[in-house]
């Protein structure tokens, strides 16, 4: 039967079967009221508890991933951390065995030389000596008065010239031996300035010594808050996180525009050594030869920098010896330089190419093709940009590793905000639908809304014909008991 045909069941006026309908159905829903109540609010209940379990599952997922992403955080934090403290070891030993190795030969000499200068500093400051006593016997007789004697007078004169003499030599010899000082102090200029120099050096030394330990001790203590799990740290570690990840996500992007630029340089010379119209899988070979390319390029830049240990995505590139390590380096150095110098070649190919082109173009249109001035401007240019980009491709490495280092704490707190955006989710829907099997109940009741008037009508009049009957027995039983006391 089609639906018109249930329609018009019970009568061929469309108006009047569909009223039997409404009447028959307000009836069996009338009749099945307290069944139907109780299934939707079993439903609403069951809808209800089910979405709570599964929200509450969801928070304790992202309660676990919390803790996993903090384990993560502080474990990415450590391991920083450790490769810092080492490599400020490593200088701390660096100036150790370079500047303060010698320390106790240039402590031994410096105090010798230091005695020696102030030795020789005291014997040029010595003051003349004093005459003897016996020369003021001699001057004080050279001075008595001659009296006339000629012989006396002789003597006395010679007497004082002896002292004169004397006094004379005496100071002679002292600017001799203060001079022959003084000359010893200049040629021990130099050793002055060797000294202020080493004692210069010695100190700087020191005093890089003690920065360093100063940032050993912060990033100990740093390192002994990690250990200890620290919360604060555990923020400011996924602030830093974050951050570097949007910056090498910039860098990569940069480093992206650049592949496409060096990839554009190489296209159009591979066609021409490779093939131009065969295919490899829907792809022209030619520009799959250029992106093998680029992608060898990027390779070996990160074998590169991994056998230098500037990164650390392959650690068994980074435990190998150092004689290895230093053949890793000459020979993906060595392969890095020839693809730049093969990418070089081809800009300059695909210059020739171009101008090949733009002249074949010109004589096709009838056009005479003409010398370009400065044509060999572009051409080095583009060699330039051929042979630089391989080099700069090279670095993406370090921005790559700090990215995927990056997206391990970035990826677990998206998937922590996930699960707690369908946790939250989950319980707002299963109150909405707890409260839509209430509504549904009120709509329910509302569609049924005549006999249940009617029903309600039938008991406010049984109630009132109960509440008479109570009375008139009430009343009943007071008169009785008002005659029995008459």
């Amino acid at each position: 039967m089609s639906i018109s045909e249930i329609i018009m069941l019970w009568s061929d006026n469309r108006g009047l079967s569909l009223l039997i309908w409404a009447i028959v159905l307000v009836t069996a829903m009338y009749l099945a009221r307290s069944s139907a109540h109780q299934s939707i609010a079993a439903m609403a209940r069951s809808v209800r508890v089910a979405l709570r379990m599964s929200a509450a599952s969801l928070m304790a997922l992202e309660q676990r991933m919390v803790k996993r992403n903090k384990q993560v955080i502080l474990q990415a934090g450590q391991e920083s951390t450790e490769r810092v403290i080492e490599r400020e070891f490593q200088r701390v030993n660096t100036i150790v065995e370079r500047d303060l190795s010698g320390y106790p030969a240039a402590q031994r000499t410096i105090t010798d030389l230091i005695n020696k200068i102030e030795t020789d500093y005291q014997a040029s400051n010595e003051t003349p000596p004093s005459p003897p006593e016996w020369l003021e016997a001699v001057d004080t007789i050279s001075r008595i008065e001659k009296g006339g004697d000629s012989t006396v007078s002789q003597v006395l004169q010679s007497i004082q010239e002896t002292i004169e003499s004397a006094h004379e030599e005496t100071v002679k010899a002292y600017r001799k031996s203060s001079l022959d000082r003084l000359q010893v102090l200049k040629k021990m200029l130099p050793s002055w300035r060797g000294l202020s120099q080493t004692v210069s050096s010695m100190s700087t030394a020191v005093t890089d010594l003690s920065e360093r330990t100063v940032f050993i001790d912060k990033q100990m203590e740093k390192y002994e808050r990690m250990r200890r799990k620290d919360d604060q740290v555990a923020r400011v570690l996924t602030s830093s996180s974050m951050t570097q990840f949007f910056v090498a996500g910039l860098v990569l992007v940069i480093a992206l525009f650049g592949g496409v630029i060096n990839y554009q340089l190489i296209a159009l010379p591979m066609s021409e050594m490779v093939g131009g119209v065969s295919q490899i899988g829907g792809w022209r070979t030619a520009d799959i030869a250029a992106m093998v390319i680029i992608m060898v390029e990027v390779a070996m830049g990160l074998f590169l920098l991994e056998a230098l240990r500037i990164t650390h995505l392959f650690p068994i590139i980074s435990s190998m010896d150092d004689k290895m390590r230093k053949r890793m380096v000459i020979i993906t150095l060595t392969i890095l330089t020839i693809l730049a110098s093969v990418e070089a070649s081809l800009a300059y190919m695909r210059d020739l190419l171009a101008l090949d082109r733009e002249a074949l173009a010109q004589s096709l249109v009838g056009v005479a093709a003409g010398n370009v001035e400065f044509r060999w401007i572009p051409s080095i240019g583009q060699m330039v940009m051929g042979f630089i980009l391989p080099f700069a491709l090279a670095f993406v490495a370090i921005p790559l590793e700090s990215f995927i280092y990056a997206s391990r704490t970035v990826i677990g707190l998206a998937t922590t905000s996930g699960i707690r955006l369908l946790a939250y989710t989950a319980k707002m829907t299963g109150q909405m639908m707890y409260q839509a099997g209430r509504i549904t109940i009120h709509v329910y009741d509302m569609v049924i809304f005549l006999p249940l008037s009617v029903e309600q009508l039938v008991r406010n009049r049984k109630a009132a014909l109960d509440i008479d009957d109570v009375d008139g027995i009430i009343v009943k039983s007071d008169e009785t008991s008002g005659g029995v006391k008459s």
